[in-house]
């Protein structure tokens, strides 16, 4: 490449405040050094989590920053000592990293990692170091990725190489909420074949877990949501019920519990809402019930009875699905180009770049399952 080595000015949504919506600007991209990649992005989804920073978590230090976090795009160049990759590569930048040495890599009872911008600041959802300049300022890499941005640079502990075949405006999505929600059923889960579930929260995550759900063999799978227009689409991913709590006057835990003989045997919560948590909690049945927390949230404390735990449930949290993210989303990958998950149906829209922050006010809004945003043509 003829720009490797050099730095390279690019277009980026840069979010230079909280609250406010995110400015197209020139940024410069640094070349990549020991052990990273640049890539140039193709295409990004736009993901809750990239509006809980902007619009909720905003923390004082998290800005200014290129947000986007769910992307996929081609390497442009390597730095010194790279050999896992190389220029033109079709790769999947990961915000959570996979060094394969640390005692959580090690172990298979994770998918954490001791090493990656998580470490230190979580609550930054960023880490101190960046290859981004802008009007001679430093601009943060929201969770070691940046997305919205022609160019990135990545440490190649935190990306995965995936097949040529794979078109990016699809597979960008196993960046973060198609693999968040379906290895929240397959992986944390462990949704049994013919058990009951339920799904809180039908976005993309938890669409995505409806279709774990399914993919797992379970026979009853009942979508909660305060939406009745999001029934449609997650039929297409294998509900089987819909339960609005707006429809009823008695908590969303009792209806469930008349519905399936006492609870179901595996509830997942896709909002990132402490409540909502609870609740589904309680729409677990005794003894076996296993409870997940899939949305993301550092806002609040959540709270339950003792005796919902006592009693036999199992209250668990899931990062990334309990994907291991180097190897399972090649494997991801692989399971679309086979026809065995569902990537296309996500996609409500697709827009530029330019168009971000109408994207953002879709899903504000609820107005969309996933926006991809083409960045760079291939």
């Amino acid at each position: 490449m003829a720009t490797a080595g050099k730095i390279i000015k690019c277009k980026a949504a840069v979010a230079w405040e909280p609250n406010k919506p995110l400015v197209i600007e020139e940024i410069e991209v640094a070349p990549p050094q020991a052990n990273e990649i640049r890539i140039k992005i193709v295409s990004t989804g736009v993901c809750h989590t990239d509006l809980y920073h902007l619009f909720e978590g905003m923390h004082k230090d998290g800005f200014p920053a290129v947000l986007g976090h769910e992307g996929a795009g081609i390497v442009e160049s390597v730095g010194p000592g790279v050999t896992e990759f190389q220029s033109g590569d079709k790769v999947i930048p990961l915000f959570i990293s996979q060094c394969r040495e640390c005692r959580f890599c090690k172990s298979s009872k994770t998918n954490q990692c001791d090493k990656g911008w998580a470490v230190d600041r979580h609550d930054v959802m960023a880490s101190p170091e960046t290859r981004f300049t802008c009007r001679g300022k430093k601009v943060l890499q929201f969770m070691g990725t940046s997305t919205f941005s022609e160019y990135t640079v990545v440490n190649t502990i935190a990306v995965a190489k995936i097949d040529p075949a794979a078109p990016l405006d699809k597979v960008c999505l196993l960046g973060c909420g198609v693999c968040t929600g379906f290895g929240a059923a397959v992986n944390t889960a462990k949704v049994e074949p013919g058990s009951t579930c339920a799904v809180f929260g039908l976005g993309a995550v938890g669409l995505a877990a409806v279709m774990g759900c399914k993919s797992a063999g379970a026979k009853r799978i009942i979508a909660v949501d305060i939406n009745p227009e999001k029934f449609e689409k997650a039929k297409v991913f294998g509900a089987t019920e819909f339960v609005n709590p707006k429809d009823h006057s008695k908590p969303i835990s009792q209806v469930l519990a008349e519905m399936t003989d006492g609870g179901v045997d595996y509830s997942l919560e896709c909002v990132g809402n402490v409540a909502v948590m609870r609740s589904a909690l309680e729409s677990c049945v005794k003894g076996w019930g296993v409870s997940v927390l899939v949305g993301w949230t550092d806002m609040h404390d959540f709270a339950a009875r003792p005796i919902q735990l006592i009693s036999g449930r199992t209250w668990k949290g899931s990062l990334f699905g309990g994907f291991k993210s180097k190897d399972g989303v090649p494997d991801m990958v692989k399971a679309y180009l086979e026809k065995k998950v569902k990537l296309d149906e996500f996609i409500t829209h697709t827009m530029t770049l330019d168009q971000v922050n109408d994207a953002i006010d879709l899903m504000k809004h609820g107005k969309c399952i996933r926006t991809v945003l083409s960045v760079s043509p291939q």
